[in-house]
């Protein structure tokens, strides 16, 4: 089996956190029910949370796929087969551009996800090159043959063929001499 290698490691900008914070207290502002969650959070817990947000950010692109992995208090890791990536977006808002960040949208075919996007990563350093590196890693894994087979499995095949060949000739000379 091929081993798979890690081609990139994508660098998270540490303006995440302030995106963190700004995003979700502003949602906070907006919704009546949220403003006095909006001081907690503007305390201290925004903080927080930014903070063990971005530690523990990481995103691969390896051989034959690209594992991100994200989470504050819940981890959440995806691996997304390159072969099954279909698009590749950059979004941008108001927050985005104050803090000069951008948030590549990854989509699939088959995405099982309603809002189209099965990843979004905020905020990776130098986002235009880690695209085009994905894009051109996707390109030779498409264009690999598909009957590349290792040697070691073409020998198995042909022993196990041989055994079930010398089962049968075994099964019929059984049958032969009764």
């Amino acid at each position: 089996m091929s081993q798979t290698q890690i081609i990139k490691k994508a660098e998270f900008s540490l303006k995440i956190k302030t995106y963190i914070l700004l995003s979700v207290g502003f949602f906070l502002f907006i919704t009546i029910i949220g403003i006095p969650f909006l001081i907690i959070w503007l305390l201290g817990f925004g903080q927080y949370f930014s903070r063990r947000y971005y530690e523990n950010l990481n995103c691969k692109l390896t051989s034959r796929h690209l594992i991100f992995r994200k989470g504050a208090f819940f981890m959440v890791e995806k691996t997304i087969p390159l072969e099954n990536i279909q698009d590749l977006t950059f979004l941008q808002n108001p927050i985005l551009n104050l803090l000069e960040l951008r948030i590549l949208k990854i989509e699939t075919a088959g995405g099982s996800n309603p809002d189209g996007s099965d990843m979004k990563l905020v905020g990776i350093v130098e986002a235009e090159k880690f695209k085009q590196q994905v894009l051109d890693q996707r390109e030779l894994l498409v264009r690999q043959p598909k009957s590349e087979v290792s040697e070691s499995k073409k020998d198995e095949s042909i022993e196990v063929l041989r055994e079930i060949r010398d089962l049968l000739k075994e099964i019929s000379s059984t049958k032969n001499s009764n």
